[in-house]
Order: C-alpha cells, then sequence, then structure tokens
C-alpha cells in the first residue's frame, strides 16, 4: 500500500513540526537534576535540611548553569532502598534527568548505584557516609563525607589525651561500622585497649541496656556514633546516666551532637568533644554568610552538615555543567567533576579524582554555649582530609 501526501498534507506537518520545534529547542535548554531524599519517616530532619539547602543555593545562585535551566525534581523515598530505587528508575525513565542526587542513608545511594551505572549519570550523594560508596558505581561522586574520614581525627585526640581504655557503641549498619572499626584499629595502633564495641540497631534503638553495659566496664571514654536525627535521644539517655561522675569522657563523631537538634540536648552536653566536617559555628566569612542566608530563609532551623552536602552538590553539578558548556553526557560530567576543588561553607573541599570522594579538613570541636545558644565550637583542625579507607586500599597495593 503506497501513501501519497497531498500539498496541504504535507504543509500540515511541516505545520506541526514548526509548532513542535521549539517546545523540543526549549525542552533541550532544560537540564533535569532528581534528588531522592527521605523527606518523611525517622530520617526527615536529613530530607529537610538538604531540600533547603538546595533551594537556597538556587536562590543565590539563579537557575541557569553551563546555558542551561536547571529544574530540580525532588522524590521521597521515607528511607527505603526499595522505593529510593523505584524513584531513581522513574526519575531517568520518564523525566530524563541527567543526574540524580540526594541518599539519605548508605542503603539508599547503595540502591540506586546500579541505576546510575545502567543509565550512565552521575549520583551525586549529598548525605550518605559509608566508604564504599563510590565503589558502587563509576558514576557516584561524594560531597558529605566517610565515617573513617570524621572518625579517625577523633580517636588521634583520644591517645594524645591519655585516653588508652575504651568502649564504643555505633549504630549496626554501614556507616557505624565504618566508624567502629576506624576508631578501634586506631586507637589499638597507638597501644590503647578497646574493651568492647556495641552496636545497637538502625530501627527502633535502644540505647539503654548498651549504655549501661559500657558504664559498668569503667572505661576511660565511651565513643559514640549515630546517624543523624538519632543524637538526641541518645544523649538524653547518656545524660541520664551521668557518665561523667564516674570519670568517664563521652566522645563520638559530630553526628551525635548535630547541629540541628544540639539546643535540645541542654546544657548536660557542654564539654562534649567531638570531629567533624562542620559546624554552624564554623567561623569563616563564606558560612557567616550561608548559616545566615539559611536561617533566614528556614525560621527556625540550623543548617547542619547534611545541609552543606546539599549545597555543595549543588555547586558541584553546577560547575560541571559549566565546565562541559551544557552538554550533559553522564561521562563528561562525571570527569568535569573530578578534581574540583573550591570554598565551601565548611572550609576548602576538593573531589579525589581517583576516587571520586571528596576532601575537606575534619575539625576536633567543643560543645559550647555562646549567645544564649549551644554549639560545636572548633578548636583544632586537620587539614584536607581524604577517606582513610581507600587511602590503605591505596598504599597496600
Amino acid at each position: 500500500m503506497t501513501i501519497t501526501f497531498t500539498r496541504r498534507h504535507t504543509l500540515g506537518a511541516l505545520a506541526i513540526a514548526a509548532a513542535l520545534a521549539p517546545a523540543a529547542a526549549f525542552a533541550e535548554d532544560v537540564v533535569k537534576l532528581g534528588v531522592i531524599l527521605p523527606m518523611t519517616g525517622p530520617s526527615a530532619s536529613t530530607g529537610r535540611e538538604i531540600e533547603a539547602a538546595i533551594k537556597l543555593f538556587q536562590a543565590q545562585n539563579g537557575d541557569k548553569a553551563g546555558g542551561k535551566k536547571v529544574e530540580v525534581i525532588v522524590k521521597d523515598d521515607t528511607g527505603v532502598a526499595d522505593i529510593t530505587k523505584r524513584l531513581a528508575q522513574e526519575l531517568v525513565v520518564n523525566d530524563k534527568v541527567a543526574a540524580i542526587a540526594g541518599f539519605g542513608l548508605t542503603p539508599l545511594a547503595l540502591a540506586a548505584a546500579p541505576v546510575a551505572t545502567q543509565a550512565k549519570i552521575p549520583e551525586i550523594v549529598m548525605a550518605a557516609g559509608t566508604a564504599i560508596i563510590t565503589e558502587s558505581s563509576p558514576y557516584v561522586v561524594r560531597t558529605s563525607f566517610t565515617l573513617p574520614q570524621n572518625t579517625m581525627p577523633i580517636a588521634q585526640w583520644a591517645l594524645k589525651n591519655n585516653i588508652k581504655k575504651v568502649v564504643t557503641l555505633v549504630t549496626d549498619y554501614g556507616p557505624g561500622l565504618d566508624a567502629e572499626k576506624t576508631f578501634v584499629d586506631t586507637i589499638k595502633a597507638g597501644g590503647g585497649q578497646v574493651l568492647d564495641s556495641l552496636r545497637s540497631p538502625l530501627r527502633n534503638p535502644e540505647f539503654a541496656p548498651f549504655l549501661q553495659k559500657a558504664k559498668d566496664l569503667k572505661p576511660d571514654a565511651l565513643f559514640l556514633f549515630v546517624p543523624s536525627g538519632q543524637g538526641a535521644q541518645l544523649m538524653k539517655q547518656v545524660i541520664e546516666r551521668d557518665f561523667a561522675k564516674d570519670g568517664i569522657k563521652v566522645i563520638g563523631t559530630g553526628d551525635v551532637t548535630d547541629d540541628e537538634q544540639l539546643n535540645n540536648m541542654g546544657d548536660s552536653v557542654l564539654g562534649m568533644i567531638t570531629s567533624h566536617n562542620y559546624s554552624a559555628d564554623h567561623d569563616s566569612p563564606e558560612n557567616k554568610a550561608y548559616v545566615a542566608a539559611f536561617e533566614k530563609a528556614n525560621p527556625g532551623l540550623r543548617p547542619n552538615f547534611m545541609s552543606v552536602g546539599g549545597y555543595d552538590g549543588m555547586a558541584l553539578f553546577y560547575a560541571a555543567l559549566n565546565k562541559t558548556k551544557g552538554d550533559t553526557d553522564g561521562t563528561k560530567l562525571v570527569d568535569a567533576m573530578k578534581g574540583m576543588a573550591w570554598t565551601s561553607p565548611r572550609g576548602p573541599i576538593s573531589i579525589d579524582p581517583e576516587t571520586r570522594d571528596i576532601v575537606q579538613n575534619v575539625y576536633i570541636r567543643k560543645v559550647e554555649r555562646k549567645n544564649g545558644q549551644l554549639y560545636n565550637v572548633e578548636f583544632d583542625t586537620v587539614p584536607n582530609v581524604k577517606d582513610p579507607f581507600k587511602a590503605a586500599k591505596a598504599a597496600a597495593k
């Protein structure tokens, strides 16, 4: 069967094509970033902080990068990995995103990695902290932190301050196990003794029996790690047991004294020492401007370390688009991200070109009261820390 087009049909087809052309051209000028966050559920505070930071970044820097309009699509995975993977697939297939980002917990970042690999698009990890995440796909790039990176400095501080006998209590999942291993290995290498390594469940944690056991062992210090959002619950139970009365120092990573929750913990946490990659009290012009703008845009909400992971993730995506001049080829975008360096609200940061992981300062901090509020006040800096897990692997080769 032969179909013959009359002149009228031809002109009609051309008219339709012409009508569609501007829309197609406009579509090509829009770059979509799919952001998957736990906006509800136990980790909702992480989603809230990152979404607020993303909105602030675009309010300050506009919605154009590489000559194209950047459209951010936020999806709520409720903190469930199966939902994360489904949303990642939908964002790739239905929304045609150029990259995916967010990921409030390690299992969520790992669930999305095969999708990023298959689609050949960047996965920008703004929150999750297990060291192996960047090894799960050649398209994963991280702007948050790793637990070994944030843990090693507090273990080194403990050894320098005559802490020899320790107990660790961590949440029983990837980041907690990373924190435990790094702290234990560092303490043992420095001649210290680990009396016990305790692990609490990720879901519905009950810290009381673990804390009592730790107290009964009479260590010099108790090291703590819990994910963002669980610090207040943990510290309430720590305070009830008055470890200081028995001469036991309580130390940890900064996740425990999360800036967002710190004021609700009360004066009993005054003096607690932690190590972390960001404090809202960080003394730099960039951070003072960031905190002021964040709090103005989000009354009653203080920016925490999750927020800067989101803010810097946007900075990285914009910079990569500018470098590729708007080319959204995923491999080119990842290549553009490798080796990038800039000054963040947290201090100088860069993306390790070999591992695609973040290199940043880690700060030793003490909880103090300033201007009527509790802050993690930095008093020492360990500069340009690479992920120790990957550094050790590279050294062993």
